[in-house]
């Protein structure tokens, strides 16, 4: 079961209310940028099935239950988000600014986020209340729009989200992608509902993460990890569909550049770990809690028993895979959790697993025994990392060329 003493994971009131900033007033409208064609308004009023607990009235996009909780999150704020589709740019940008038309209500917050396609995957999640700014050029940009209210007579409400894509010769330094040991706790939390809308299931494959900017929309493996004991003797390839443990603003994996809080502490240090172990912050979380854990992630059941083989809480070494300039080739896991295998075929030994979702790396790939799988059946394997290889024919959405190993 969860520590008792910090932040409940499952989150889309709590977590929301918690990690996307309060923004009061709608920002004065941006300057037009240069290029034409890059201005566009989101639509508020599609809500589908990557979105949660919002709905579109004639009056504008608002909570869909002001007084419904999930059930980890009972003495939480009530909270909402909508995910716009992917919008292409007519010239790519690096920056996106907006025009938030809401009135937040009081104690209620509206929070917009942005992200962009570049080099063949998704940049991390940046709030527009002042300006999103990329590491490079994107062509595509999405739209998170989160809700928050208190109580029900404090309910937001969104009218219109009006944007501007262009570029500044100043950009966000890249975020290399490096492995680091962190504490892993199990999330448990069976039948509630994680930020990102998903209804948690026995035996569950996914990660939690103290911050919303690397949180993948539901059924999605957008931003995938990979989690390893610290042995590396189990792996599991697994989407960050949660925000947690303990802080919820602390993309502890980025540089101090561009990581959203503790700038002071190193990157690869999760705040709850400084503050358990040094007493940064009093020893206290973002909410002036008692950190009472160095946990930096989370892991869902199936996660935690199946993939690691973990018996209890424990250190593991976390690649986080959407991390870097240049993200090289990714499949999606298609039908999992599937076993991952120490060699081209099934008699090999099981090191580990990979997610349904789960964008993976593919390094190359070899020949080997012929499998049947829900996208073919071939005989190509394709090896994920040293010792990591997946049959081909339970992967899909292969972005970029696989070469021969």
């Amino acid at each position: 079961m969860p520590h008792p003493r910090r932040t409940p994971p499952a989150a889309v009131a709590g977590a929301l209310a918690a990690v996307l900033a309060v923004s009061p007033a709608p920002a004065a409208p941006p300057a037009e940028p240069t290029a034409t064609g890059n201005t566009w308004s989101a639509d508020l009023t599609v809500v589908d099935a990557d979105d949660v607990g919002v709905r579109w009235t004639g009056a504008g996009l608002r909570l869909a239950d002001t007084a419904g909780r999930p059930a980890a999150q009972r003495r939480q704020t009530a909270g909402g988000m909508l995910v716009t589709a992917p919008h292409p740019l007519a010239a790519p940008a690096n920056r996106v600014r907006a025009d938030v038309d809401a009135t937040p209500g009081t104690g209620g917050a509206v929070e917009v986020a942005a992200r962009g396609w570049r080099s063949g995957a998704w940049t991390e999640w940046r709030s527009v209340s002042a300006e999103a700014v990329f590491d490079q050029p994107v062509t595509r940009v999405q739209v998170r729009v989160a809700l928050t209210a208190e109580r029900p007579s404090a309910a937001p409400t969104v009218r219109a989200v009006r944007l501007v894509a262009d570029s500044v010769a100043a950009v966000t330094a890249a975020t290399p992608g490096l492995t680091y040991r962190v504490y892993a706790t199990r999330e448990g939390l069976v039948g509630g509902t994680t930020a990102n809308g998903h209804v948690i299931v026995s035996r569950d494959h996914f990660v939690a993460l103290p911050s919303a900017r690397g949180l993948a929309p539901k059924n999605t493996g957008d931003y995938t990890v990979r989690v390893c004991t610290t042995t590396r003797s189990r792996c599991e390839y697994a989407p960050v569909w949660d925000i947690g443990p303990w802080n919820t603003r602390d993309d502890y994996w980025n540089p101090s550049g561009v990581r959203e809080m503790w700038k002071d502490l190193p990157q690869g240090r999760p705040e709850a770990q400084a503050a358990y172990q040094s007493g940064h912050n009093g020893g206290r979380d973002q909410f002036g809690r008692v950190v009472a854990s160095p946990a930096g992630i989370d892991l869902a059941d199936g996660t935690f028993w199946d993939g690691l083989l973990l018996t209890d809480n424990a250190w593991v070494d976390v690649a986080y895979l959407w991390t870097g300039t240049g993200t090289g080739t990714r499949g999606r896991i298609g039908s999992g959790p599937l076993n991952i295998r120490s060699g081209p075929g099934t008699s090999n030994p099981v090191v580990g697993l990979a997610a349904t979702y789960a964008n993976v790396p593919i390094e190359c790939s070899v020949t080997g025994q012929s499998v049947s799988g829900p996208y073919r059946t071939t005989s190509q394997w394709n090896r994920l990392a040293s010792g990591h290889f997946v049959s081909h024919a339970y992967v899909s959405g292969v972005t970029g060329t696989i070469a021969a190993c």
